[in-house]
């Protein structure tokens, strides 16, 4: 496979890219390093907490947490393909990337969005399950299949990113290597394409579009009878309130990730829409990943009981390593923990 990938890069002249970053203009680049790295702190400290709540906390090893879980992990490295490189070149002149760097930037760029997509189609299927078939629901959503499930989505979108990767690489750049963009994606590097580039629209806008836009059409769809089963069949409004509650988390995450997303791939490409692609690009790839372990937070009572029950603990066994003689008042406190 590494010789064939260097053969596909020895077809190009083009050795390396300079990427534009989020603005042409240099006076704000201080400021946009600052927000951008306060988002980022945000991102991978509220996601790595929902991650080790949910490894850590026995009460919420169930399916919905187990694909909570993934969520998290994804946002992580979503955001860690992009952000890092782009507050780098913030304060830097040189703003270069190799031509393998910028393939594989792309590659897991797709890779990891893509598969955020198909995982919240699954998360909405997991909801419509609990919800509309509780009786069935250890039956459908046991661990080998939502370890399959899980599986199976990170390998589709592996293959999906690979397809980009490998036939953007296979382009020639002869000209210019100045990328429109703030990271290496499909759509600026095709302005800068030597040569025939209409297969690799087609792949963008016809096989990214289906990915993007089947996912986002069986997430509506579960969202939409969860909705419809819950105001025709349940009677108690506390429990109506709870379920809409947390489908509303799940939802506002998709949209959120989505909306972005299906705008910048199925529109066709232009150069007129570079600019607004960078800043939709911000959106999906920088702060919708810093506001989901926010909007589950918030919003899911399960997640926060979690996080104080583990900020109880990590307190009593301070309290405990300070005052070694006082086991009484540390059991105490660990009691009204619980």
């Amino acid at each position: 496979m590494n010789s064939n990938m260097e053969v596909m890069l020895n077809q190009t002249s083009v050795k390396e890219f300079v990427l534009l970053g989020v603005t042409d203009l240099q006076e704000p680049q201080p400021f946009l390093f600052a927000i951008f790295l306060i988002i980022y702190f945000v991102n991978i400290t509220g996601n790595g907490a929902i991650l080790m709540i949910v490894i850590l906390d026995q009460k919420l090893h169930s399916p919905m947490y187990f694909f909570l879980g993934n969520l998290a992990c994804l946002d992580i490295c979503y955001s860690t393909v992009t952000v890092p490189k782009m507050l780098k070149n913030l304060l830097s002149t040189s703003k270069a990337i190799s031509f393998l760097g910028c393939i594989t930037q792309l590659h897991f760029f797709h890779f990891l969005g893509t598969t955020e997509s198909l995982l919240l189609a699954v998360m909405a299927f997991d909801r419509f399950v609990a919800i509309c078939k509780p009786l069935h629901y250890p039956i459908i959503m046991n661990w080998q299949i939502c370890i399959l499930m899980a599986v199976t989505i990170w390998t589709i979108a592996f293959l999906h990113a690979l397809l980009h990767s490998v036939m953007t690489s296979r382009l020639s750049f002869c000209g210019p290597n100045h990328v429109h963009h703030f990271f290496c994606d499909v759509k600026p590097l095709l302005e800068l394409a030597c040569g025939n580039t209409e297969l690799n629209l087609w792949l963008l806008n016809t096989v990214t579009g289906t990915v993007a836009s089947v996912p986002f059409f069986l997430t509506f769809l579960s969202y939409f009878y969860i909705i419809t089963y819950l105001f025709l069949k349940t009677r108690s409004c506390s429990m109506l309130h709870k379920a809409l509650s947390t489908c509303a988390s799940h939802f506002m995450v998709v949209i959120l990730f989505y909306a972005p997303v299906l705008f910048t791939y199925i529109r066709p490409a232009s150069g007129n829409s570079l600019d607004q692609d960078r800043i939709i690009a911000i959106m999906y790839s920088v702060v919708t990943p810093a506001l989901n372990p926010l909007i589950y937070t918030l919003r899911n009572k399960e997640v926060r009981n979690a996080l104080n029950r583990k900020g109880c603990r990590d307190g009593a066994l301070a309290a405990l390593a300070a005052e070694r003689g006082s086991i009484p008042s540390t059991d105490m406190e660990t009691q009204n923990c619980l």
